[in-house]
This record gives C-alpha cells, sequence and structure tokens, in this order.
C-alpha cells in the first residue's frame, strides 16, 4: 500500500500518485481530463500516475456500462478508486462485550459482530474472544484477512503509543498488557490502539452529534466514567495519554467512590458490574426513592467531573454516552451547571451513535492511518504527533 506505482518512486511522483488518488476517490468516476482540472497537474503526468495506481490495484477504468455513456464514438475513458483494494477494522474491547466494525477505504461499513463475555474474564479469555468475533465477520462478510490494511482497537485505560495499556483498572489483567503487540499477531497490518473514550471522541467527530464542531468533549458515563476530546479537530491524549481521566477526579478531596454513590445498599456496587447499575437507573425510572436518591448522587458528582474538565478545555460541545439508559436525566443539569461556571457554556448532547460509538471511532483510527499514508491527508483527528 505504501508503494503506490510499484518500485521507489520519487518524492515527487509520490506527491503527485497522492494528489492523483485524493481527486478520484472524492469523484465517483473521473476522465483523464477532469482529474487534469481538479489536480492542477499536466495531462502526461496524470496519464502516467493513473497508469501506476492501477497497476498498484488502487485505481480501475470503468467500462462504458458502469459509467453510463451513451454517446456514439469512443467515449472518453473513466476512472474510479477502488474503495474494494483493502479494508478496514474497528474493534472495541470493553467489561461485558467485545465487538468489530468491517469497511472498505471509504469508510463504509460492510458488517459488524459482537460477542458478550464475562466482566471476570482473563486478558487471554477476552482476546480470544475478540479473535473469534474477527473470524466470524471476516468470514460472513467473504472478506480475506490479507486484505486487512489497518486495524483500530478500543480499549479502557491509559495506553502508550506503543499499545501498551499502562494502566488499566477496568479490565482484568490489563495493567501493563501489551495489547498492541499480542493483536499484532493476528494482523499482517499496522493495529493502532487507544483509549476507548477518545475512540468515541472521534466517532461522534466523523459519524454522531459532533460532526460540526471541532472542540468537543465525549464523556463515557460508567462507574469509572472517562473523557475523550478534541481540540481544533485533534484528538488530545496529553502528554502521558492520561487526559480525560475523570474518573480520578474523587481521589481529589472526594474519597466517596462512584459505586458508594451509586448504591442502594449498605454495600459498594462492584466497579465493573455495570448490569448492576442498569439495574439502579431502572429501579429509579420505576420510582423507587433509594434508586432515585443513588442516581441524583452519580448525576451530581459526574456533572462536577465534567465541569472541572469543561473549565480547562473551553469546548463548544460535551457529548454524554456510555451503558446506561437513564443518561438523559444528566443533560439538564449538566447544562444548569455548567451554566453557573462558563462565560460561554458549551452545547451539551446524548451520544447518537450508542454502543457503537467506540467501535466506530477505533475504525476510524484505522481509516485516518491509510489516509495519511495514501492520500497525504493532513489534520487528521487521530495523528499521533
Amino acid at each position: 500500500m505504501g508503494q503506490l506505482t510499484g518500485g521507489d518512486p520519487s518524492l515527487l511522483r509520490r506527491i503527485n500518485s497522492a494528489v492523483v488518488l485524493h481527486a478520484l476517490r472524492a469523484a465517483d468516476l473521473a476522465t483523464l481530463t477532469e482529474i487534469t482540472r481538479v489536480t492542477g497537474l499536466s495531462r502526461p503526468t496524470v496519464e502516467g500516475v493513473v497508469e501506476g495506481l492501477i497497476e498498484a490495484g488502487l485505481v480501475v477504468e470503468s467500462d462504458a456500462e458502469e459509467s453510463g455513456a451513451r454517446r456514439q464514438g469512443r467515449p472518453a475513458r473513466k476512472f474510479r478508486f477502488r474503495a474494494e483494494a483493502g479494508h478496514l477494522l474497528g474493534l472495541e474491547i470493553g467489561p461485558h462485550r467485545v465487538a468489530a466494525a468491517l469497511s472498505d477505504l471509504d469508510g463504509k461499513i460492510l458488517g459488524t459482530a459482537s460477542k458478550d463475555v464475562s466482566e471476570a474474564a482473563s486478558a487471554d479469555e477476552r482476546l480470544e474472544k475478540l479473535r473469534t468475533v474477527v473470524a466470524d465477520l471476516l468470514r460472513r462478510a467473504g472478506i480475506a484477512r490479507s486484505s486487512l490494511r489497518a486495524v483500530g482497537v478500543g480499549s479502557p485505560g491509559i495506553v502508550e503509543v506503543d499499545g501498551t495499556v499502562r494502566l488499566g483498572t477496568a479490565l482484568p489483567e490489563w495493567t501493563g498488557l501489551q495489547l498492541g503487540e499480542r493483536l499484532r499477531r493476528s494482523f499482517k497490518c499496522p493495529v493502532l490502539v487507544e483509549n476507548d473514550a477518545n475512540a468515541a471522541a472521534v466517532a461522534e467527530h466523523w459519524k454522531g452529534v459532533a460532526t460540526d464542531t471541532d472542540d468537543m468533549v465525549f464523556v463515557l458515563a460508567g462507574l469509572s466514567p472517562g473523557a475523550g476530546s478534541l481540540i481544533g479537530g485533534r484528538l488530545h491524549r496529553g502528554y502521558g495519554g492520561a487526559a480525560g481521566e475523570i474518573g480520578a477526579l474523587h481521589l481529589l478531596g472526594r474519597e466517596v467512590t462512584p459505586e458508594t454513590l451509586l448504591s442502594t445498599t449498605d454495600e459498594p456496587l462492584h466497579p465493573l458490574d455495570e448490569h448492576a447499575v442498569a439495574e439502579v437507573f431502572a429501579h429509579a425510572r420505576e420510582g423507587d426513592e433509594r434508586a432515585q436518591a443513588a442516581v441524583e448522587r452519580f448525576i451530581q458528582r459526574l456533572v462536577h467531573d465534567v465541569a472541572a474538565l469543561v473549565l480547562a478545555l473551553d469546548p463548544e460541545l460535551v457529548v454524554v454516552g456510555g451503558w446506561a439508559a437513564g443518561l438523559d436525566g444528566v443533560l439538564e443539569p449538566l447544562h444548569r451547571e455548567l451554566a453557573r461556571y462558563c462565560l460561554r457554556p458549551p452545547r451539551v448532547a446524548l451520544s447518537l451513535l450508542g454502543e457503537a460509538a467506540v467501535a466506530t471511532g477505533a475504525l476510524r483510527l484505522a481509516l485516518d492511518h491509510v489516509e495519511e499514508e495514501l492520500f497525504a491527508v493532513e489534520g487528521t483527528v487521530t495523528a499521533r504527533r
């Protein structure tokens, strides 16, 4: 994929190839004349580049029927980008499920799959379940594993650039796990591992409620909430990849943990038991007073944690997503609290992507990698510096 025209082309030819390929990808079909006009390159240059891209399998000449040509005489040759020349995977690894999304090189979703997994599963068991999901998805879609050009992964925890989980308390055996290295054994292509809240933020910017803003915060609500943020359209990871770890704010003088706040008994919830959390929210909606009080305590804590992040970053939009079906109850208190402290309060909205957010963002991570490689696209939201 990196050798766009075969051999060892010059830097200029690589640039020309990227420009032409980008123009073809933006159009359904294009003639040499149209490509020349759009790119500003000479016709001989465009002809040579297109032939090289055809040899590389990234471009194909369309026939008359495909292009819809009906004119008499010899029609102009038309070409298109082969989105089917490669495929991408976006993977989610969570406490209760693993999921995968498959796309072509245009980011068009070709299929999804998921499997439940126990919150107590070991790292090996969780990764084996993920491999099964991927194998099933590829088989159903009729896609060979060798066709994969990049794999994005969304995982809980603080993730190093090489894919090692520096700290991951949400999953057993996750801290110190060389997740990127483990997954690269299963794929013969780049594997890019990202924090799950960061991946969800990227997804909302790509296909969700945040498509119209480049300054936003995504809050992945849970017993250990996390947040991902985009600043100027770029994913903000922080110096050590720990930006947005709002789940640790209770350590700063407020020692009551979220699992205690949401408890309706004298015993705290298990930190990984999201099903128990969902039950508390459900009981609250049914009118249970103890559950309503627990949810109110939890919402107030979440509101304060998000407010601290908003005051630091000043985003245009805050998106709230996660596991709980009652999260719409967070919006009004959050907006009210932010209005108290912010000179210009951000908009507040629920995620449009729901449980698909993390896998979708991981897929975008893989797509950004391929775009940067093939099209010399700059300013992608996930590019690592």
